[in-house]
């Protein structure tokens, strides 16, 4: 798809809504805070990790992340599960039209959707990232999490075989056994970029990239419609709705549709003062990753797993 040159598509998808926000974004020191949770990683990481290969279609991979509902994939050798890599939705979204990896599309397939995601995983996925060994510490997770800003980490041997993975969710689970004062208008981000329903998907994949954001609250008249997720947008390829009305096989066919049809008509929110503690439960129960914040009627905020972790990290 072609960047519109007009102003036109930034509207919805560039709006900001800036509110002042309360919670503190020092540094923490992880050693002391989470001492008691030192110990091996692999007590809460996932051991049998479902995996894929450099050769593994960008497709396949598409569908499996899909239908097991994951938003990672790590790429290991077929015979020794040495790791290669990781796709995340992330990449993608990347790939379906957010930034460099769509140039496998553009440039060399012509714009051939179809084409390139029989493509296998080595054009996009992340060759270089970060691992933890599998006597890794609780603490050495968080610190990986939240500095970096990384929701996944593969763990492996010293010979480099894949091992476990842990993520966000697996720490958020551990840490939200500890109760806490501190609300949601403590910790949530305040500034909250939103979309509108009829912003081209397309549009919302470059947003994300950009912004390096994984959703973006869907917003029409100030109301909350709901919240579109790179989970969302991927799940679109994946379970064949982006194909349905396809003529050509070209990405703008793809891509074009409004991000209205991606959206569900569940929508689960919080309220600013509700308890971060009780929040971490009700994402965890719900298996979302963010729960957005209303007040009067108007988003004010969005409570990320990301946000948990570092809150309940610096209790």
């Amino acid at each position: 798809m072609q960047p519109n040159s007009n102003n036109s598509d930034k509207k919805p998808a560039d709006r900001l809504l800036k509110m002042p926000g309360t919670r503190e974004r020092g540094p923490v020191d992880f050693k002391t805070k989470i001492a008691g949770y030192e110990g091996e990683i692999m007590a809460i990481a996932t051991r049998d990790v479902v995996v894929a290969q450099q050769t593994t279609t960008i497709i396949q991979a598409v569908g499996i992340m899909t239908r097991e509902g994951f938003r990672r994939l790590p790429v290991v050798d077929a015979g020794t599960r040495h790791l290669r890599g990781i796709v995340t939705v992330g990449d993608i979204i990347d790939f379906m039209g957010g930034g460099d990896k769509f140039n496998l599309v553009q440039v060399k397939h012509g714009g051939n959707f179809l084409a390139a995601i029989n493509e296998g995983l080595r054009e996009i996925m992340t060759p270089h990232l970060v691992t933890m060994p599998i006597t890794g510490a609780i603490a050495d997770a968080v610190e990986i999490i939240v500095n970096k800003n990384i929701g996944g980490i593969p763990i492996t041997d010293a010979e480099g075989e894949l091992k476990g993975i842990v993520t966000e969710r697996d720490v958020m689970k551990v840490l939200a056994t500890e109760h806490s004062g501190r609300k949601a208008e403590d910790i949530m981000n305040a500034s909250v970029r939103v979309t509108g329903p009829d912003t081209p998907i397309g549009n919302v994949c470059r947003e994300m990239v950009r912004c390096r954001f994984r959703r973006l609250p869907v917003v029409a008249d100030d109301v909350l419609c709901g919240i579109v997720t790179a989970t969302d947008i991927m799940s679109y390829l994946g379970k064949g709705k982006a194909f349905e009305q396809l003529t050509t096989g070209d990405s703008a066919e793809v891509m074009g549709a409004p991000v209205r049809s991606l959206l569900s008509g569940e929508l689960h929110t919080i309220t600013p003062d509700r308890n971060i503690h009780d929040i971490a439960l009700e994402m965890i129960r719900r298996r979302v990753g963010a729960l957005p914040v209303i007040e009067d009627s108007h988003l004010v905020g969005l409570v990320t797993e990301y946000d948990l972790v570092k809150a309940f990290s610096g209790e």
